[in-house]
């Protein structure tokens, strides 16, 4: 008999909780692999890419949730970026027609015109032949784009990286060095748009609220003029023993220095001394993939993107 599956849309904070918990469960189960996100994406796109990039206060009307007759949680859908969807599932209650009614919800819902087009994108892991197929079937082409889902185990030391004399690397200061580390990140992803784009350091307080937060393993390199040159951020989730690195950036006047090897290097000796046995990164393009595969491994998975016009 076919397990019954019931969707309705997010409700409540408790829903987002559940979502947490789901996340963690699913990465046990799936062996330390992002076959769903790692619960500190979940976190990062609600505080930062939901709430400061989109302004959006609440996530309720973009998520949604299929449970089980006695109520357990099996799936999760939500967007990452505008007419993006991602499908987080739980490997031991996943059917191929729960995921066929997850892409028809996200096809209805979280599509976006794009080009005078209304196009959905869907991420999925390219070993999926279920989802691939279902992908195919419903009238997907591949995109452009792969997610390389670098990771390292955390068994043996993490060497230090060597820096130029006068640089030190450290944890991000108290909330008088939010401005600083604001506009490091402003110079490191946005090196050709106008400074007087640049829209202030409050952001970073959204950041800060995150659950898994610590201040501690925010990492920054600082030049020998004391202003910010490079960073990253490592997020611990002491429940699967495991770390994310996002995001790493370093402004383009302090670049190929090492800084961002040494950054991560420290974040990972950091995890590693707090008991995360596994650390994850994502890449695009080929400069941080080639970053991310020597100073973790090269071990990952890929996430391709599917597009469809709707």
């Amino acid at each position: 008999m076919a397990m019954k599956l019931t969707m309705r849309p997010y409700q409540t904070e408790d829903d987002y909780w559940r979502i947490r918990a789901l996340l963690r469960e699913a990465m046990l189960l799936n062996g330390m692999r992002e076959k769903s996100w790692h619960v500190a994406r979940l976190d990062y796109w609600r505080w930062h890419v939901a709430l400061n990039c989109e302004g959006r206060e609440s996530i309720a009307e973009v998520v949604f949730l299929w449970e089980t007759a006695d109520g357990r949680l099996a799936a999760v859908l939500n967007p990452e970026g505008t007419g993006e969807a991602h499908l987080q599932v739980h490997p031991g209650l996943r059917t191929r027609e729960m995921e066929d009614e997850m892409l028809a919800t996200a096809e209805a819902h979280l599509a976006a015109q794009r080009d005078g087009r209304r196009v959905l994108v869907v991420w999925a892991d390219d070993q999926d032949e279920q989802r691939l197929d279902l992908l195919r079937r419903r009238g997907y082409n591949k995109g452009k784009w792969v997610e390389s889902q670098w990771r390292r185990d955390l068994d043996a030391p993490i060497p230090d990286a060597p820096i130029p004399p006068g640089y030190t690397v450290r944890s991000l200061g108290e909330v008088d060095e939010l401005p600083a580390r604001s506009w490091a990140s402003w110079r490191g992803f946005h090196p050709d748009e106008p400074d007087e784009d640049y829209q202030g350091w409050e952001w970073y307080l959204n950041i800060q609220r995150c659950p898994l937060y610590r201040r501690d393993l925010d990492i920054v390199a600082v030049a020998p003029g004391g202003e910010i040159a490079s960073f990253c951020t490592l997020w611990y989730d002491d429940v699967t023993r495991s770390a994310m690195v996002e995001p790493v950036a370093t402004v383009p006047e302090h670049q190929r220095l090492g800084l961002a090897r040494a950054t991560i290097g420290e974040g990972l000796r950091r995890v590693q001394r707090l008991g995360a046995t596994r650390a994850f990164v994502g890449g695009y393009e080929p400069g941080p993939n080639a970053l991310y595969s020597s100073v973790l491994s090269a071990e990952h998975d890929r996430s391709e993107q599917w597009v469809k016009e709707v």
